[in-house]
């Protein structure tokens, strides 16, 4: 599909792996291959930390307006094959081209275009109140570690912010979308990034990734992915006390109110939770309901997903693509079968694939009603298309529930009373709360609490995450 995918990019080269390993890449809506991409080794990674490194002397004393200039000519080259990364993507990932255009590869553009505005006001130098003089300083070679859901999302969040602040990096792509990595570059080297400020090196994650946390030459590391992979990477980092940024899972609620506008609030919930498939980290798995709408949010949510169906990603429109893969797929099925044996109501969907999608791996746009917030699938991230839910009688309950996980990325609410929003705001323990349908914009942090990860990635909070902090004295 790609002319490079056989290859790493390393000091502002293609070049094959040390070891020659390669690995297939699979269309999830056939099952067949459609490339195959080269797995770098421990030499393939001490040659791009050595080149970050190396590059590091100089990038790293680049002027702000050097820098935009360059994400401003990637802008152009991101432009230029807008459409073949929708393409790549969509046949990686398996998301319908529709989404794949107008969603999965637009963030790439959007999250972009957030960085610039920030960087073009941000003070590289700050004097505070008592005459000291503040530094922000870019935090040296960074390594960059992205998931498959969101393959472009999460590039974009790392590598973008890194050379917006002068630091160098090493990308390694997950395995299952790594095409849409390899185009990235090929954009990248387009718009001129200097040899060494860049790296793109494949590879898996409990081998490759884990390498790369404990390299004594990367300063940072930036996971998004499991919180299982995410603690893990932690522990390692530690031994070089280098920084740590995780953006990770997520179990988030959706509080609806009997004031709400019931329709509004369940074609809300149903959509953002089937959207990519239900393979978001964000995504609202949980509608926590006031008991007096209860029976009839579930008859919309059943009605609604329903009417969800399922097709070719090729084919233009709004519908379902595929899980990933078939771990993904057996996943989905297991959680399902879980619901089912705990007492959970099935009102729409259900296991197995729907009608005429059994070549790839499809899953049925699934509600279950009856549910109490201790069951597995209402404690558990599914990562498909499984919406849960749960009744409550009083606002302090839906608090209750709504914060009863060990998550807390973001959270939603429906309700047109203006004081319970204001007090719900300060009682939801998430990093991101999501109001009547507001939607998040570019610019803004994206991040969680507790074991949703630390930092936050977008706009100004995205650069400061690589950046250290020196005070001057004099």
């Amino acid at each position: 599909m790609l002319a490079n995918s056989s290859f790493l990019y390393i000091g502002g080269k293609w070049a094959p792996s040390e070891g020659g390993i390669t690995q297939p890449v699979e269309n999830p809506a056939t099952g067949n291959v459609i490339a195959n991409i080269v797995l770098g080794t421990e030499t393939d990674l001490n040659k791009a930390a050595k080149a970050a490194r190396s590059a590091f002397a100089t990038f790293s004393q680049t002027s702000k307006e050097e820098r935009l200039a360059l994400l401003r000519r990637f802008r152009a080259a991101y432009l230029d094959r807008y459409e073949e990364m929708a393409q790549v993507i969509s046949a990686e990932l398996g998301a319908p081209i529709t989404m794949a255009r107008e969603q999965q590869t637009e963030s790439g553009l959007g999250h972009l275009d957030g960085f610039i505005a920030a960087l073009e006001t941000f003070e590289e130098r700050q004097e505070l109140p008592n005459g000291d003089v503040i530094i922000h300083e870019p935090i040296g070679v960074c390594g960059l570690i992205t998931p498959w859901n969101w393959p472009i999302n999460q590039i974009a969040l790392k590598v973008v912010p890194a050379l917006a602040t002068g630091c160098t990096c090493i990308l390694k792509p997950a395995q299952i979308t790594p095409l849409s990595a390899v185009l990235y570059a090929e954009m990248l080297d387009a718009a001129g990034v200097p040899p060494g400020v860049f790296n793109l090196v494949q590879g898996d994650g409990r081998t490759l990734g884990m390498s790369l946390t404990a390299h004594p030459d990367v300063d940072m590391i930036s996971f998004t992915g499991s919180t299982r992979a995410g603690i893990a990477i932690n522990k390692i980092a530690s031994d070089t006390v280098k920084r740590v940024t995780l953006e990770l899972g997520g179990k988030s609620p959706c509080v609806v109110f009997s004031d709400a506008d019931l329709e509004a609030a369940v074609a809300d919930a149903v959509g953002n939770c089937m959207n990519n498939t239900g393979q978001s980290c964000d995504a609202p798995t949980r509608l926590i309901v006031q008991r007096d709408v209860y029976d009839q949010t579930v008859r919309l949510a059943a009605t609604a997903a329903s009417a969800i169906a399922s097709n070719d990603p090729s084919m233009e429109g709004s519908h379902l693509g595929p899980l990933a893969g078939s771990q993904q797929f057996n996943s989905v099925q297991n959680l399902i079968k879980s619901a089912i044996d705990e007492g959970a109501e099935l009102v729409a969907g259900g296991p197995g694939k729907p009608e005429g999608m059994e070549s790839g791996h499809y899953a049925r746009a699934t509600v279950f009603a009856a549910v109490s917030n201790d069951m597995k699938i209402a404690q558990e991230e599914v990562f498909g298309p499984v919406l849960v839910i749960i009744p409550f009688d009083t606002e302090d309950e839906a608090v209750q529930i709504a914060n009863d996980t060990p998550y807390g990325l973001a959270a939603y609410m429906h309700t047109t009373d203006i004081d319970r929003q204001n007090r719900l705001l300060g009682k939801l323990r998430a990093g991101m709360i999501h109001v009547n349908g507001g939607e998040y914009k570019y610019g803004s942090p994206f991040g969680g609490y507790r074991m949703s990860g630390n930092g936050r990635e977008g706009g100004n909070w995205g650069l400061e995450d690589f950046l250290e902090v020196k005070a001057v004295h004099r």
